[in-house]
């Protein structure tokens, strides 16, 4: 039970993807300006990472690793997230057009986002079993939740900010963001 709980606080804080590994920054960057369309962004994060680790584990072990097929691994992958990534735009489409409309452009990039195909390459190379796969996607879903919300919040107060006009826009929002990711590299020595 502790390994899996310091797994799950490892992939939060620790190895945060965004904040420590810097992978997901497009939508990180692009969704983070408002709180009600980041918590949508994550909680479509969540569910693919969560769901396309599951599913790229089981195509891995019984069908790439059987069949001697690991060099397409990659694809593999990305093909399953692409489906999961399908049906969630659908489901949103349906279910909740505003915030459908909201994410616009993002959340078809899910499909490429480098931290979703990188919580699945992960799972592969450190040999996770699926317990242990599904329980640190979901953890590093967490964690990308948690940047994005952080996040936004640091962009609506910078709004409000007096910013002098050569910082406005872009140049203070990569300033916040590399002060945010500092003080994510404080739980480096968390987890032995």
């Amino acid at each position: 039970m502790r390994e899996l709980l310091s797994l799950m606080l490892g992939a939060i804080l620790v190895e945060n993807f965004v904040l420590a590994k810097f992978l997901g920054i497009c939508p990180f960057l692009g969704v983070s300006k408002k709180l009600d369309t980041a918590l949508g962004m994550s909680g479509a994060v969540i569910f693919v990472m969560t769901v396309a680790s599951a599913f790229t584990w089981a195509v891995n072990n019984f069908i790439l690793v059987r069949y001697e097929l690991e060099y397409l691994q990659t694809i593999a992958f990305i093909l399953v997230i692409a489906a999961l990534v399908q049906f969630i735009e659908t489901v949103l489409k349906k279910l909740a057009p505003s915030l459908y409309k909201s994410l616009g452009i993002y959340l078809p990039l899910i499909t490429t986002n480098c931290a979703v195909l990188g919580v699945a390459i992960l799972n592969v190379q450190r040999g996770y079993n699926f317990g242990e796969a599904v329980l640190y996607s979901f953890g590093a879903g967490l964690g990308f939740t948690l940047a994005l919300v952080l996040f936004a919040g640091v962009r609506e107060r910078l709004e409000h900010c007096d910013i002098p006009e050569s910082l406005k826009g872009m140049p203070i929002t990569l300033i916040a963001a590399s002060l945010v990711s500092l003080a994510f590299f404080g739980f480096q020595g968390l987890f032995q």
